[in-house]
């Protein structure tokens, strides 16, 4: 604080023509010290928060104080967080519901929150680790792996630390259980929310069983089903692909200004409003679910549904993939019907290997692995690939 305080500006203030300065004092003194007497009830209004618009524009979602009381209520308490003891680090920004929730969690428990201006400055994370040795890491798969490939995070002290929670986009099963073999095993918890969720929905059990690839079970007071994906309602079997949908306490009131998004969102079956996520996934006989694709994700190749998770998920058993994505492009000579293309960032030290090998060994790789419908038509590579601003890969760029 002394050193902050060091470079405030001191000396005699110059008017500035056609400004009028006011003392601060002053103003307050203009306005009762009482709070304003005003009643807010659980279902009023709280805040909106805008979507990330990775697959479309963003839409601003009304949250409401029961919304966010009742996710804090139901983290907090999953987590077995401790009051007044707890040093979170999380690379999300608090324009993003993550980040928001995060914020507001850690009041809630009163913990020290380690704040990270760049998530993509992986050494100011590592330098902040090792000064304040956190117990609680929250970031995207994206920064979980760029921070792997740094030297300095394999050699910092992680007794201090109880868990890691994932979101936001799929983590690859080899580089999770990378991670675990750096950090500790059975300290990363997989986790899936949204905006119009509040946060989160689903998380695997700390402490209990855990399913690495899985995104979990509903968390408490919260109700998860797969449905078909024409119809919207018939529920799908254990291990289908169905659309997520969510019922619960934190679930949004409504998207601001938009009556026919909204009524899209939330519908009501069998007496219960229900979110339909747009995401498509599978759920075990255990209850754990796993995310196979969002909807707009999904590919449709000559009549057959392609989805980009899943290829994506088996293509990071390549060593020399950092990142890749799998998008579609639309066929010309069957119109309604996609191309498979393959986006694909190296890591740095085979990417002197040259375009030409490296496609050949991926294609061989998808001949041997996918259904032949599944194996990319074009093959992109590409020294950066596109992230939004959590970290997330921006396929909509990438489109």
């Amino acid at each position: 604080a002394g050193k902050l305080l060091k470079k405030v500006p001191t000396g005699r203030v110059t008017p500035v023509s056609g400004k009028t300065v006011v003392m601060f004092m002053d103003v307050l003194r203009q306005f009762p010290n009482q709070r304003p007497s005003v009643e807010i009830r659980p279902e009023d209004d709280c805040l909106v928060m805008y979507t990330g618009g990775t697959t479309g524009l963003p839409k601003g979602t009304v949250i409401t104080h029961e919304n966010i009381v009742a996710e804090l209520a139901i983290v907090t308490t999953w987590l077995n967080m401790r009051r007044g003891k707890e040093i979170i680090l999380s690379g999300f920004p608090y324009f993003h519901i993550a980040g928001l929730a995060l914020g507001l969690g850690t009041m809630y428990i009163g913990a020290a929150q380690i704040l990270i201006p760049n998530p993509r400055d992986t050494r100011h994370i590592i330098k902040e680790m090792k000064t304040y040795r956190p117990t609680i890491l929250v970031n995207v798969p994206s920064l979980y792996m760029m921070l792997m490939a740094e030297h300095g995070f394999r050699k910092l002290d992680f007794s201090r630390l109880d868990f890691c929670l994932c979101a936001a986009s799929p983590f690859p099963v080899e580089s999770l259980r990378e991670l675990e073999s750096i950090i500790g095993e059975g300290k990363m918890l997989e986790c899936y929310g949204m905006t119009e969720v509040s946060s989160l929905a689903t998380m695997n059990p700390r402490g209990g069983l855990r399913k690495l690839g899985s995104v979990g079970v509903p968390l408490p007071n919260t109700l998860v089903k797969l449905v078909d994906l024409d119809s919207g309602a018939a529920e799908v079997g254990v291990d289908r692909e169905g659309e997520i949908l969510v019922s619960g306490p934190q679930v949004m009131k409504r998207y601001l200004n938009r009556p026919d998004e909204t009524s899209h969102a939330l519908r009501v079956h069998d007496g219960i409003t229900w979110l339909h996520t747009g995401d498509i996934g599978r759920m075990d006989a255990d209850g754990f679910i796993t995310i196979v694709d969002r909807s707009k994700d999904m590919l449709n190749v000559g009549g057959f549904k392609v989805f980009s998770r899943e290829v994506e998920e088996k293509l990071y058993e390549l060593p020399w993939i950092e990142f890749c994505a799998i998008v579609g492009v639309p066929n010309p000579k069957r119109p309604g019907t996609d191309i498979v293309k393959l986006v694909v960032q190296p890591r740095q030290m085979d990417a002197q290997r040259g375009a030409r090998e490296l496609e050949s060994e991926v294609l061989s790789f998808c001949r041997e692995n996918f259904a032949p419908y599944k194996v990319p038509k074009i093959v992109e590579f590409v020294d950066n690939i596109p992230l939004t601003s959590v970290g997330k890969v921006d396929k909509k760029a990438l489109r």
